[in-house]
């Protein structure tokens, strides 16, 4: 997870929204600390990280909480919705040292990609929540592919599991692991995509990558000692 506040997403703003951020990157971090974080099939990655390779790292919104911890790079950006719950991720975020760039495809769409490209070219990874922030759950948007196709950046789909959680009762069933919990990161295979593909290999491009972030949370919940078919932790 990287260090240190990235500019401009900690300046004056709500005072109920920068408390509110303070204690969620609080909460972020005690629990980071208190859970057992086990990696698996991230061996390739890690070496572009080390080699400061660009990528796209794509995870289900459900997933969001602890994912700060799937990423070792030196900068990376996130598409961060630009309503009001988009302020609270952006400031929470910004103070678990990860940029955030403004918009989303229900909400300053265009403007919120063209920022993240313009940090793709700075030098920044990038990361996506392909079916956020409104849904529908576990359906890829088309901006993940969109950005890959412009930059050439490699998408890297992560899932994750807990052997204790809670689902809370939002739209996408969103994961919060339990202190003392062992949370398995499954890290899928590189989805690549064409810089002059058309709008039907965009589409089954966000299709695979669907189904290669299904597989990988199918991995993990595997791994957390849930059973096929069986929905991880309680409701």
């Amino acid at each position: 997870m990287p260090e240190g506040h990235p500019e401009g997403h900690l300046e004056a703003g709500g005072a109920g929204t920068v408390l509110l951020s303070w204690l969620a990157a609080g909460l972020i971090r005690g629990l980071g600390g208190t859970v057992r974080r086990r990696h698996h099939g991230d061996a390739t990655l890690r070496q572009r990280e080390a080699a400061g390779e660009p990528f796209i790292l794509a995870f289900w919104h459900r997933h969001l909480l602890l994912m700060p911890y799937a990423y070792r790079g030196r900068r990376i950006s996130v598409l961060v919705s630009q309503s009001r719950d988009g302020e609270l991720i952006a400031r929470t975020v910004a103070r678990l040292g990860i940029d955030a760039s403004r918009g989303s495809s229900s909400r300053g769409g265009v403007a919120g990609m063209r920022e993240l490209l313009r940090k793709a070219r700075q030098g920044f990874d990038l990361a996506f929540t392909p079916d956020g922030p409104r849904g529908p759950a576990g359906v890829a948007q088309p901006g993940v592919v969109l950005a890959a196709a412009a930059t050439g950046f490699p998408i890297q789909p992560v899932a994750l599991a807990a052997t204790r959680c809670r689902r809370l009762r939002s739209w996408d069933r969103f994961v919060v692991p339990l202190p003392l919990a062992t949370v398995h990161f499954v890290y899928g295979e590189p989805l690549a995509v064409a810089r002059r593909a058309g709008p039907e290999a965009m589409e089954e491009a966000a299709r695979e990558l669907a189904r290669r972030l299904d597989r990988a949370e199918a991995a993990a919940a595997a791994l957390a000692g849930h059973g096929k078919g069986e929905r991880p932790c309680a409701a």
